[in-house]
């Protein structure tokens, strides 16, 4: 009975994570309201430029990445559920600042990019942590692709909701509605996120495989320790990159439909960017699972292979069914990824400061948005297509197998070196 109410504890804080980040993934309906505001004004927008429009989403991803280093340090010292409750309120106060503040680039830009950014971050670095220590560590990979599966979802019915929304309300209007949506909602489930007792033992599943009891590291390592491992720079480069192809794709989908296989129906385009973000929800769970299975560097293997033969037949995707082949390679690789580091880095470094150095390697995450915007970005300014960004994307791919390579070496060396009593 004690092992039934234990279970149900765990379980309610794995809903609760995912149910809050699918709350908060207000990112994925900012190319709608960007739509309305680089619309006309004659049109009922506010004549912005692309780069108004896109500088609040830009300082947003930034700030997210800072969130979560931020929000996990707090976190590891004061407990989950206050700072996943500031996290939530910050997504929605931002949005409703912004939608108070009405045309304005500059306090939009401050108002959802830093405010809603930074509350991102904050309640999402927050909500994995807190369900890892709920559950054995041969289910990290499950747990931690649940958990980040939800905010992947969230692309799923924010942009269809802000669109409707758009239609019966102005842009201010629908950001406040929004805003006031995500504070009450995002509030309110936070409540179930909290840590298990102290010297709580997680319940072994049954039936539970050789390969998926390895540990890493038995120590928990503070940040400045895994700072100063190999593996630590490894992990952080190959996030940076790997991440980097899956985004370079997310953000120019609808573009590449369009220059590749000659698709301009709207609505197409738009079910285009639904089911992208149906596969990285795939992704994140499968990887996830996959990588309880056979290892995380084995699981990485995995990924980077199929990325590498994804990106280099990009160029000769000319149709729909294509390009949906494409997408489903790019959604469901870049979805596995953030389900797998998770669990590696708790794997190699511990859970005890997980949050803090979870926050510290997701800084890949936030540099990759970086990163493939400006390789997508400029060889599209040099020639009107993104098949050299595809060759690119290839190359960068080989060579993060090697690093991966390089990583599991580095992990093999350290377990034997343990195993032998070595330091």
């Amino acid at each position: 009975m004690g092992n039934q109410k234990t279970q149900k504890k765990a379980n309610t804080v794995l809903i609760a994570g995912v149910l809050f980040n699918l709350s908060i993934g207000v990112l994925y309906a900012w190319s709608v309201l960007k739509t309305n505001m680089t619309a006309s004004v004659l049109d009922g927008g506010w004549g912005w430029n692309s780069r108004q429009a896109g500088l609040p989403y830009t300082i947003a991803i930034l700030c997210f990445a800072s969130g979560v280093l931020i929000g996990g340090r707090i976190q590891d010292k004061a407990g989950p559920r206050w700072v996943v409750t500031a996290g939530g309120l910050m997504v929605g106060l931002g949005l409703v600042l912004s939608g108070l503040i009405g045309n304005n680039p500059g306090g939009i830009a401050v108002s959802f990019g830093v405010v809603s950014g930074l509350g991102i971050g904050i309640g999402y670095g927050c909500v994995t942590p807190a369900a890892l220590k709920w559950f054995h560590p041969s289910r990290k990979g499950f747990v931690s692709g649940m958990v980040v599966g939800g905010f992947g979802l969230g692309a799923v019915y924010l942009a269809p909701l802000a669109s409707a929304l758009l239609r019966h309300f102005t842009i201010e209007q629908t950001k406040l509605v929004m805003g006031i949506a995500i504070m009450v909602i995002s509030a309110c489930v936070a409540q179930f996120i909290k840590n298990p007792p102290e010297g709580y033992v997680p319940i072994e599943p049954k039936g539970i495989v050789k390969s998926a009891k390895r540990s890493g590291v038995p120590a928990d390592l503070t940040w400045r320790e895994m700072m100063r491992t190999k593996r630590f720079y490894i992990m952080f480069f190959l996030y940076l990159f790997s991440a980097s192809v899956g985004l370079m794709v997310l953000g120019n989908v609808t573009k590449i439909a369009t220059l590749q296989a000659g698709i301009t129906d709207a609505a197409l385009l738009a079910g285009l960017v639904s089911f992208m973000a149906v596969m990285n929800f795939l992704g994140r769970i499968a990887g996830g699972m996959m990588s309880d299975k056979i290892g995380r560097t084995g699981a990485i293997f995995v990924v980077l292979g199929l990325q590498l033969i994804n990106m280099s037949a990009f160029s000769f995707y000319s149709s729909l069914p294509a390009i949906i082949i494409g997408i489903i390679g790019a959604g469901f690789c870049f979805g596995a990824l953030l389900s797998i580091f998770p669990a590696l880095t708790a794997d190699q470094f511990g859970l005890k400061n997980y949050g803090l150095n979870y926050g510290i390697i997701y800084l890949a995450w936030g540099l990759s948005g970086v990163v493939a915007p400006v390789i997508a970005d400029y060889f599209f300014d040099l020639n009107g297509s993104f098949h050299i960004a595809y060759i690119i994307c290839a190359v960068m791919m080989v060579f993060m197998l090697a690093l991966n390579a390089l990583l599991k070496k580095d992990i093999e060396s350290l377990k034997q070196n343990l195993k032998t009593g070595g330091s």
